[in-house]
């Protein structure tokens, strides 16, 4: 039994998918079919039902599952066990949502590569319910959202700072709405609303609320792009709700307005998970280290 096919191994069960674990491991799809089978061979029993083009787990492919996990975890100490004191220089692939990619992440690489220049950084952007697929799938080293609190047991989480997430305005519109004492959410439902697109993090919150009171926003703009729809607001008449950390400069600076609105209020959290059976490597706790030394 060699490393190479346990690892296979895995990655066939994470994909359930003998085409797409050859595309990310670099084989062929007939050196992952015959490595199994000879694993099976090797183990004398079946570790995949082959239903057509789909595959699944068998119980003893189950069973075996968990022990390679440790097979691999084992190897990855054994290995780290002789590199701790020496330079960072693995790889690093960091799953994140396009707010945080651009706001927060910037601080953080610049640091990392100040401190560890021969770590080589990707960063996929993408939808919360994306980024957790291609981390369950091994895809991903580890993913940065803002959501609210998540919790899987085939999760670690690594991380969790909570964000207050607020009503902006246009600069003139917010300069209206000044003089009112206690800004109630139903007073802003004529103004334009630009906002992120419906099942999207914060904007779910928002639906929630109004849907309890049955009320209904149409928003004039939906966009997934939260440095676009900050850039509509500073040129044009409306509202938006977006994270602190995205709009906190652009209202320091006199271009948004803070709306205080007396009868929402909502935070998210900023949260970094793995998956349980990833080893955790030197690079990725140092990517954790930064995000907490830099949001202190």
């Amino acid at each position: 039994m060699e490393l190479r096919q346990i690892s296979t191994f895995i990655r066939v069960a994470q994909f359930k998918s003998f085409s797409k674990a050859a595309e990310s491991l670099g084989y062929s799809q007939s050196a992952v079919t015959v490595q199994i089978h000879q694993l099976e061979e090797e183990l004398h029993t079946r570790l995949f039902d082959r239903m057509g083009k789909r595959i699944a787990l068998t119980d003893p492919g189950a069973q075996f599952l968990e022990r390679a996990y440790e097979v691999l975890n084992e190897v990855n100490k054994a290995r780290l066990s002789v590199s701790d004191a020496g330079e960072l220089h693995g790889r690093l692939h960091i799953g994140t949502i396009e707010s945080l990619c651009y706001f927060k992440l910037p601080a953080v690489l610049k640091l990392y590569w100040e401190r560890h220049p021969k770590v080589v950084i990707n960063v996929t952007i993408g939808e919360p319910e994306h980024l957790i697929e291609q981390m369950e799938r091994g895809e991903l080293d580890m993913i940065y959202i803002l959501d609210e609190p998540q919790y899987n047991n085939n999760w670690r989480k690594l991380m969790e700072q909570r964000e207050e997430v607020v009503f902006v305005a246009s600069a003139a519109l917010g300069e209206e709405m000044r003089g009112i004492s206690d800004l109630r959410l139903e007073q802003l439902l004529d103004q334009p609303f630009y906002l992120t697109e419906r099942d999207a993090n914060y904007r779910r919150v928002l639906d929630r609320f109004l849907a309890s009171r049955e009320t209904i926003l149409t928003p004039f703009l939906e966009c997934s792009d939260t440095s676009f729809i900050i850039k509509m607001l500073e040129n044009n008449r409306g509202i938006s709700l977006l994270p602190w950390y995205a709009v906190e400069q652009s209202v320091r600076q006199g271009k948004l307005s803070l709306l205080r609105v007396s009868n929402f209020h909502v935070s998210l959290y900023r949260q970094i998970f793995s998956h349980k059976e990833k080893w955790h490597t030197r690079e990725m706790n140092e990517f954790v280290r930064l995000v907490e030394e830099i949001n202190r």
